[in-house]
């Protein structure tokens, strides 16, 4: 089956490059042991993001450099039960939630020690080099950070790689995100936004056969580069037992897999970018422009209420010639603060990018039903004791292209086979509790995790069929002859407009991030009212991030025969 009228031209690993950065790149090992060799006296940390390959940057470049003593600063580390026992608690035998941490970097290493290898690396006469993730909390004269992307660590995962706090090589893959999502990486984030900007060097570990380092001056380049006009994300793609076919033709996937389920193509936390610096591709989590450019990329309001977090998201969800996705329901601002330690919770919504004539969402209760009633057949279904009729509870709403279908948290909602769905959501985005998975497996032979002790305390059952009519489904309100406000509810900060044009159309960020993704149309390109950046182009599908101090902004389509449409997402005051 074909989606595409026209041949795809979805670009997959989107790059910004940054200009007047000769010399400031080195790509390759040697290069790298080269670069490093100047600094022969001192001490050099070599700080690493949990999950880059410590044995292979140690073989290929810490032991070349010459050094006169080399310090192994994850020596220090707690021991697995040392950590279980400081994490477990947070962490809990949930396959998915837990609880953020609040521990300092310090807290994940003994204090006896690290204090004698202070001791050691500083009585050490010559050229000295620790190494390791932490190693920036001993004293340095020089400092190196090697980073990671989270999709990376996430493969790596899958490939046996065990958590930085846990000897768990073969546990569940989910287990691993988990512990990583709420301990590992919440730690290491705290040394990365404390050291990173005061690196001499910075490495780009998720190729560890052909790493790329930048200066710090290169890197700040960047920053300043793309804090100032439109880019993309580096989305990836991943299977799922409901996924469907449609992101492989659009978005000019691999056909080796059987499915693609889900695409995260907005989403800072998970999602990489990728400088240019000197011909070299210089890839890194994209969370760390929402570190170190906060205020020019989410504006003063944005910033205010949400700080270094990056509040909206943008994934697809692909169920044509799939399945449904499972049946859910996302937790009410004061059950997730109070449970799971989270400032804000997983408000979102359905943009329906493609759509057959069997289309449909799940949305909402039958009216008059009892939440008892719900519950216990839900609980019977799971356990395999009887078929859930979902059709006696939830109501089934026949959906189309550009359709756009609000779900505030608390409201039951899933898609349906043979729909295509750009989901526009605030960022939380594992917080979602299953309440039936339609009897499936996932793709690791498990039962999916299913959560109706944590879903039957959020579920809203005034939102039923007329509530839902009137409230979530279609609120189109037009501002202008090309733009609409489709959403998103009272009830969510995220307001979502539709912009259509083939001519020139101005919009602004109105001071916050914008998220856009172009939903009609081959090709569209955006432009400067001020000639501050250089004409941007996007393709159909794809999605990109308009900084906040960019201020007003053009858009028009490439063919002025060819009407195109954008939906723009950004945070209302």
């Amino acid at each position: 089956m074909s989606y595409l009228p026209f041949p795809s031209r979805y670009d997959r690993f989107p790059q910004t490059v940054v200009s007047g950065t000769e010399g400031m790149s080195f790509q390759g090992y040697p290069a790298i042991v080269n670069a490093l060799r100047r600094f022969g006296n001192g001490i050099l940390a070599i700080e690493m993001y949990p999950g880059v390959d410590v044995s292979m940057f140690r073989s290929h470049v810490i032991d070349l450099l010459g050094a006169d003593a080399i310090f192994a600063f994850e020596d220090n580390k707690k021991t697995p039960e040392e950590f279980s026992a400081m994490l477990d608690f947070l962490l809990s035998e949930d396959r998915v939630f837990g609880k953020m941490t609040d521990f300092a970097p310090e807290d994940f290493f003994q204090t006896d020690m690290v204090s004698k290898m202070k001791v050691a690396l500083e009585t050490t006469k010559g050229f000295r080099v620790v190494f390791g993730f932490g190693a920036s909390l001993l004293p340095y004269d020089h400092l190196v950070y090697v980073d990671l992307t989270r999709w990376e660590i996430q493969l790596r995962f899958r490939r046996g790689m065990p958590n930085f706090s846990a000897d768990n090589p073969r546990e569940d893959n989910l287990k691993k995100f988990k512990r990583g999502y709420f301990a590992d990486w919440r730690v290491a984030d705290r040394i990365k936004q404390a050291h990173y900007l005061r690196a001499d060097f910075l490495v780009s570990g998720d190729d560890p056969q052909n790493p790329v380092m930048i200066t710090r001056s290169a890197f700040l380049m960047g920053l300043e580069t793309v804090s100032h006009q439109p880019f993309r994300l580096r989305p990836y793609f991943d299977p799922g037992v409901w996924g469907g076919q449609w992101m492989k033709e659009v978005c000019n996937l691999p056909e080796n897999h059987g499915n693609y389920a889900w695409s995260f193509d907005g989403v800072p936390e998970e999602n990489a970018l990728c400088f240019v610096i000197d011909g070299a591709p210089f890839l890194f989590p994209a969370i760390n422009l929402v570190f170190f450019k906060p205020l020019e990329l989410l504006g003063n309001h944005v910033y205010r209420r949400f700080g270094k977090e990056f509040p909206i998201r943008f994934d697809f969800l692909d169920t044509m010639e799939g399945g449904n996705l499972s049946l859910q329901v996302h937790p009410l601002p004061q059950y997730i603060r109070d449970t799971f330690g989270m400032a804000y919770t997983q408000d979102e919504s359905y943009y329906i990018l493609d759509a057959t004539p069997e289309s449909m969402v799940y949305l909402g209760v039958k009216p008059g039903i009892r939440p008892e009633d719900l519950i216990r057949d839900l609980e019977l279904a799971n356990a395999g004791k009887a078929d859930f009729s979902d059709e006696k509870y939830i109501n089934r709403f026949s959906v189309k292209k550009h359709d756009h279908l609000l779900i505030p948290a608390g409201t039951i909602h899933c898609s349906g086979k043979n729909t295509m769905v750009l989901e526009i959501s605030a960022t939380p985005y594992i917080f979602t509790f299953k309440l039936w998975d339609w009897g499936r497996l996932g793709l690791d032979g498990l039962p999916r995790p299913v959560h109706i002790n944590h879903g039957k305390n959020v579920i809203q059952y005034d939102r039923d069929t007329e509530w839902v009519k009137t409230n979530l489904i279609n609120r189109f309100e037009p501002i202008s002859d090309q733009e609409i406000r489709t959403g998103l509810h009272e009830l969510e900060f995220i307001e979502t407009r539709r912009i259509t044009f083939r001519e020139v159309v101005e919009t602004s960020t109105e001071d916050s991030v914008n998220v856009l993704n172009l939903v009609e149309g081959k090709e569209a390109v955006v432009t400067s009212v001020d000639d501050c950046f250089p004409p941007f182009t996007v393709h159909y599908a794809e999605t990109f991030i308009v900084p906040a101090t960019v201020g007003t902004y053009r858009i028009q389509s490439t063919d002025p025969e060819q009407t195109c449409m954008v939906i723009k997402a950004f945070v209302r005051k």
